[in-house]
């Protein structure tokens, strides 16, 4: 099967593409230039050098490249999480541009399925429940979070609404795992070690979580599925006030400190306490019924 990757050196990207490559796949990489090149090479991908705000780099690409299926993992997010806020504009931008382009030319050359990255955080459910793939996004979410939202809901529906492909949207969980900020060496491990964790409000705020290999698996399976939203999250659904304190434990690192919701909204703003307060954690019933999805028990719950 011939596939192109857009996001290809990203932490889902690199071992999605190694994986595929090994399987006997011919991948294509889209990457920006810089040492992407040499990783896609050395994992036996064809790397493309493409700007993904370029309309006519994009076609060029997919053109040339022929692929049965577009796989979009773009995301531009920081090294270090304390700078997500401030990040999250262009990683908006990016899937507002660099989606459109991609879908577009897709749809254009004749690409039959269509595999994109979404989020399984910003999900709409009522408060103790856990949201089916029928839910829609949390588009009133306050700043640059509802941005977001807004953004990957109406990237969502154009793919689900294509009549020329066939759409997939796998909802990822945060990840964690070598390489992601969730794991004894990430960001937030260390600033867990420092004494900067804290938890804000209530710490209601529902997170659900994939390994990162988990999700790998997924949307391997997802080359083959059926074509609809599926929720990537593993069984352990669980409020900051839980999940924080025992990932503290599990990196060595003290209990997190807490703020009230008041003292949030005047110092790290109301994204952060959306984070603490208004997420809802996913179902991933589809998942496995469909995908054969086998997540594992969370890391840090042991």
């Amino acid at each position: 099967m011939k596939i192109l990757i857009a996001g290809a050196t990203g932490a889902v990207g690199v071992p999605l593409t190694r994986l595929l490559c090994a399987a006997g796949h011919e991948v294509t990489g889209i990457t920006r230039a810089g040492a992407g090149v040499d990783i896609l090479r050395g994992i036996g991908a064809k790397p493309v050098v493409v700007d993904v705000f370029n309309t006519e780099s994009v076609r060029d690409a997919i053109r040339d490249a022929k692929p049965d299926v577009v796989i979009d993992q773009l995301t531009l997010l920081p090294a270090d999480p304390a700078e997500l806020i401030k990040y999250m504009p262009n990683d908006t931008r990016l899937h507002q541009i660099g989606g459109k382009n991609l879908l577009s030319a897709a749809e254009e050359f004749g690409v039959k399925r269509y595999i994109m990255q979404s989020r399984g955080f910003y999900l709409q459910a009522a408060e103790g429940e856990l949201a089916a793939e029928d839910a829609k996004l949390c588009i009133d979410a306050p700043g640059v979070v509802g941005e977001s939202a807004r953004t990957f809901q109406a990237y969502e529906d154009e793919i689900l609404a294509s009549q020329a492909l066939t759409g997939v949207v796998l909802r990822y969980g945060f990840f964690y795992g070598p390489g992601t900020w969730y794991h004894p060496t990430g960001a937030i491990a260390e600033q867990a070690r420092k004494g900067e964790s804290v938890i804000i409000g209530r710490g209601n705020g529902v997170w659900s979580f994939v390994h990162l290999d988990d999700a790998i698996e997924a949307t391997v399976a997802a080359l083959h599925s059926e074509c609809g939203v599926y929720n990537i999250v593993d069984d352990n659904p669980l409020p900051v006030s839980e999940w924080l304190p025992a990932f503290s434990k599990w990196v060595g690192a003290p209990l997190p400190g807490s703020i009230t919701a008041e003292q949030a909204l005047r110092t790290v703003g109301s994204e952060a306490l959306f984070y603490n307060e208004a997420i809802r954690g996913a179902s991933n019933l589809r998942a496995k019924e469909l995908l054969d999805f086998k997540p594992r028990r969370l890391l840090w719950l042991q």
